[in-house]
């Protein structure tokens, strides 16, 4: 046995462990324990200063996937983002690097004096720089039943740390209808906000007495706990849980609920603990590193074991353990800086953290402390909890020391750079919250320093986003992937875009990506209906596998497919439920609280007095809890549980309005000629009769239309997809382009035409050309302006491009395949769980108290 053996394996028998290194290798070894965000990122530092010439690099991770983004779980549990959206590095990235990822291993302890690490699936891998980053888990409080006899957490108790509790998570909000959730920081607010999003009811228990009590004051946690409410999330604060409840389901003890303090018992099936994190130390502990409350490190990141530093959560530095992001990447630069010679002064003194994000659906930002620390302190308050906003700033000696933004967060940019930089403050202090002139206007990014921070979670400053555009980057993409700004939580794109578009100065890259149809499929939508048609593509998954790169999946860009499969194959499209949004799934459109609207169609806002009775007796039959007239003449029948849904429609007896889809909607009339002194033609039954014809029709985007009998627009043809608007002697006005909601248009006057039966000829190809050209999500209002109107009246009314046969018969095939998506569901429903309760029913069963 050589020596180098005989340090690796202790003296003992060499069968008990394998070596783990390349003898021949001359390079330094530097071995990183954690493969999280610092301890990837330390990885990335020393490669961008060409240290994988000089150092072999290995890095342990405990989970079995490469680096991803920890800061976006939040996204994925709500569905707002895929698993491959977050990842940062893959397995391949570490091995086209010449990086040993050991992914899935779990060091057990370091032999600091061998300078040896020793790893659960028994091997041995020396070191010669040892990196600890180890980040942090959750903390589960110690309540009776949370842990089984062997110690592992109660089925149906999950943290919210890892893409695997994620999908634990999202699995559980599929077959379980009620969540409770431990802890009102920012993990809790996002989780809970994330399962409701996922259709379950979420209750939130907090043991301080306030929200975000670490970050906020108790006004502006009281802000945040009004918002929170209003989404519908039941919020008990200075509420202490101290039991876990089980049930035995399927032979399996469950959590059924949680006992309060007080004695309230609160029912769930699904328990998230998000109270809060504890840094890992075990390894540390186990290997005689001197810990606290988390690994002691110097100014050099140092720990008190020569060659040993440790990084990111899991250490302290200075009596601080920080628990953001951009601390643990500064770690990662000083260490980086002084292992490979680039800078073997560098020096890490703390961080003065900034914090902007989005909480539970609310725009926060905190920077410095949040209340006065000293009598001399000024300290300046805006509240205004009706709201949702709540704004202060603590000033000493004419700096700014903290500040404290919720639900209005334009001033951000502004109070950062006097915060990190100690700019001089206005005299009258409220200037720092609000604008009182012109002159208080937001900072412009051609008067912010070059070292003004944008990226708080990357550091990246302005300077540096301006030379990264020097050099060639000219797209937010590539400005993104070179300098990491916007890698974190991503609220900064804006201004980093804004920033590229002043240092461009207009010269700006279009992407490629920019002109596909959707983001899975590299292709523009003209291309992509080409191949579909070529290929015989009939359904989602046959088009990700012959033309999504590799074949994979892309949950993003499902909708838009299946919008455009139905428009190209009509009745022949094969259709897949897991492609759809749960608004088609189900064909009612979900609500905040994880119930459903139900709009059964009335054509042209006619009615009668049976469908009226019908109505009536429905909501009474399911106590719906709201019945409002909507603004497209139709009655709303709000809160309906998604279990009632096929019950509710046979007893209604009445096709769907596809108030919830991308699709034709609605057709919105005036009375006309018949009643209307004023009429000046039978808008009524011309709005019928288009209702009639386009019925469901799918399209990028929603589609509403007007009728009106005379130019006293009673029915707002003017601000419609399409408006058609009687001017007498049987003539009629066609409008396009026009928008009523967040964007106000006045349509664009397409046509005057002679007939009811032009009318629907010219909607009918305007409908088709609006589906085939135009992009996913994009309104008629934006699509006009950008096609051009000429270019659309000359396509359409002179068929200048010869296509007008096939729009004719493009939007037919569409017609011919319409059903009414509610009678089909209740003849054949597409899978067994399709209408499964989502909701906690009237009466839970009890489950003794243990």
């Amino acid at each position: 046995m050589t020596v180098l053996e005989n340090a690796v394996l202790g003296g003992r028998p060499a069968g008990l462990t394998t070596l783990a290194f390349d003898e021949t290798d001359t390079r330094a070894r530097v071995v990183v324990v954690g493969n999280g965000m610092a301890g990837a990122r330390f990885v990335e530092e020393v490669l961008d200063r060409d240290g994988g010439e000089h150092f072999a690099l290995t890095v342990f991770g405990d989970e079995p996937h490469g680096n991803y983004n920890r800061i976006m779980l939040s996204p994925v549990l709500a569905g707002e983002a895929d698993e491959a959206d977050i990842v940062l590095n893959s397995h391949d990235w570490y091995a086209e690097r010449d990086v040993d990822l050991r992914a899935g291993v779990r060091v057990e302890r370091i032999d600091t004096a061998a300078k040896v690490v020793h790893a659960a699936d028994g091997t041995a891998t020396p070191y010669d720089h040892l990196v600890l980053a180890t980040g942090s888990h959750s903390f589960i409080p110690p309540m009776t039943g949370v842990r089984t006899a062997d110690g592992s957490l109660l089925d149906g108790v999950v943290g919210f740390r890892t893409i695997d509790e994620t999908r634990q998570m999202l699995a559980a909000s599929r077959t379980h209808r009620k969540a409770v959730v431990m802890g009102g920081g920012l993990l809790g607010l996002e989780a809970a906000r994330a399962l409701q999003a996922q259709g379950m009811e979420v209750e939130l228990v907090h043991a301080m007495g306030w929200l975000m009590n670490a970050q906020l004051d108790v006004e502006a946690g009281g802000v945040v706990r009004r918002s929170v409410e209003e989404l519908g999330i039941t919020v008990h604060t200075g509420a202490m849980a101290t039991e876990v409840l089980s049930a035995r389901v399927q032979g399996t003890d469950r959590v059924a609920g949680v006992l309060l303090k007080d004695g309230r018992r609160l029912d769930c099936d699904l328990l998230v603990v998000a109270a809060g994190v504890r840094p890992h130390t075990d390894v540390a502990v186990r290997s005689g590193i001197e810990v606290e409350r988390a690994v002691l490190v110097d100014d050099h990141l140092a720990t008190d074991v020569p060659d040993v530093y440790a990084i990111g959560e899991c250490a302290q530095h200075r009596g601080t353990v920080y628990g953001l992001v951009a601390p643990a990447w500064e770690h990662a630069t000083v260490l980086a800086d002084r292992l490979t010679g680039t800078d073997p002064d560098a020096a890490y003194t703390g961080s003065r953290t900034a914090t902007k994000l989005k909480v539970a659906g609310v725009d926060v930002a905190v920077m410095g402390v949040s209340t006065p620390e000293r009598d001399s302190d000024e300290f300046l308050v805006i509240s205004e909890p009706k709201r949702g906003v709540y704004l202060s700033v603590v000033v000493r000696d004419d700096l700014l020391i903290g500040a404290t933004l919720v639900g209005d967060t334009r001033k951000v940019a502004f109070l950062t750079q006097a915060f990190d930089r100690g700019t001089p403050l206005p005299p009258e202090r409220i200037r720092l919250l609000v604008d009182l002139s012109d002159g208080d206007a937001e900072v412009g990014v051609a008067e912010m320093p070059a070292d003004s921070q944008v990226c708080n979670c990357n550091g990246v400053s302005k300077g540096a986003i301006c030379g990264a555009v020097a050099e060639g980057c000219t797209s937010l993409p590539k400005v993104m992937d070179a300098t990491r700004a916007g890698k974190g939580c991503g609220s900064c794109k804006g201004l980093v875009q804004k920033i590229i578009e002043w240092a461009a100065d207009g010269e700006l890259t279009v992407e490629e990506s920019a002109s596909w149809y959707v983001p899975g499929v590299p292709m523009p939508k003209s291309e992509l209906i080409a191949a579909i048609r070529s290929e015989d593509l009939r359904s989602v998954s046959a088009v990700f596998e012959r033309l999504a790169p590799g074949g994979a999946d892309d949950a993003k860009s499902k909708m838009g497919l299946v919008s455009l499969l139905r428009m190209v194959w009509g009745s022949e499209y094969v259709d897949e439920p897991d492609a759809k949004f749960v608004n088609d799934r189900v064909h009612a459109n979900i609500q905040r609280d994880g119930t459903f609207s139900v709009v059964p169609q009335m054509k042209g806002g006619v009615t009668t007095p049976a469908q009226l009775r019908k109505i009536a007796d429905v909501a009474e039959k399911y106590e719906v809890p709201m019945v409002k007239v909507t603004g497209g003449q139709r009655i709303d029948l709000l809160g309906v549980r998604k279990e009632d849904l096929p019950k509710m429609w046979a007893d209604l007896g009445m096709p769907s309005g596809y108030a919830y889809g991308k699709s034709m909607r609605t057709v919105k009339t005036c009375v006309g000629s018949d009643f209307c002194r004023f009429g000046l033609d039978d808008s009524t039954q011309l709005g019928i009769d288009l209702e009639t014809r386009f019925q469901g029709v799918e399209s990028p985007a929603k589609i509403k239309m007007a009728v009106v009998g005379c130019p006293r627009n009673c029915a707002e043809a003017y601000v419609k997809d399409v408006g058609v608007v009687a001017v007498g002697a049987g003539r009629w006005e066609v409008y396009v382009g026009g928008a009523a909601g967040a964007s106000v248009r006045k349509g664009d006057l397409l046509a005057t035409v002679t007939s009811t039966e032009e009318v629907m000829t010219l909607v009918g190809r305007f409908l088709q050309l609006y589906r085939e050209n135009g992009n996913w999500l994009e309104r008629t209002y934006d699509f006009v302006p950008r096609w051009g109107l000429d270019r659309v009246k000359e396509t359409l009314l002179e068929d200048a491009e010869g296509i007008c046969a096939d729009l004719d018969a493009g939007i037919q095939r569409s017609i011919d395949a319409y059903t009414d998506p509610w009678a089909q569901d209740l003849a054949t429903p597409s899978s067994p769980g399709q209408f499964r309760t989502s909701l906690p029913l009237t009466v839970l069963p009890q489950v003794p108290v243990r």
